[in-house]
């Protein structure tokens, strides 16, 4: 299925294209104060619309996930990185996504504070 997803001012538009039945939801701290419910995607199913040479990114703990956001409104759409194998993935925050029923998505914890 395609969805389609932006920031909240909309500068920053995407589509990411997937079999979304679950989202990621990790307890570091940056996932739970932003309340990001993750779905990880190849980074190839990931296209912009518009934007993506607009958002700014912040590194912390391993660097492994560059978290992006829109510098206009704040909002944090997605996160790139790569997989334990070395191919590129997006983190795509389905709370972004149009149309996505999140109490149908099954959630799976992630222990990211002990990590």
């Amino acid at each position: 299925m395609l969805y389609q997803g932006s920031c909240h001012c909309g500068r920053v538009r995407y589509e990411v294209e997937g079999d979304l039945q679950q989202a990621i939801e990790c307890n570091c701290s940056h996932c739970s104060r932003k309340g990001y419910l993750l779905w990880f995607v190849p980074r190839e199913n990931l296209r912009f619309h518009e934007g993506e040479d607009q958002l700014s990114t912040y590194l912390f703990n391993k660097h492994v996930i560059r978290h992006q956001f829109c510098p206009n409104c704040g909002c944090a759409p997605l996160g790139q990185g790569t997989d334990p194998a070395g191919k590129p993935k997006a983190a795509v925050n389905v709370r972004c996504l149009e149309g996505v029923d999140l109490a149908a998505l099954q959630r799976i914890p992630y222990d990211g504070r002990s990590k």
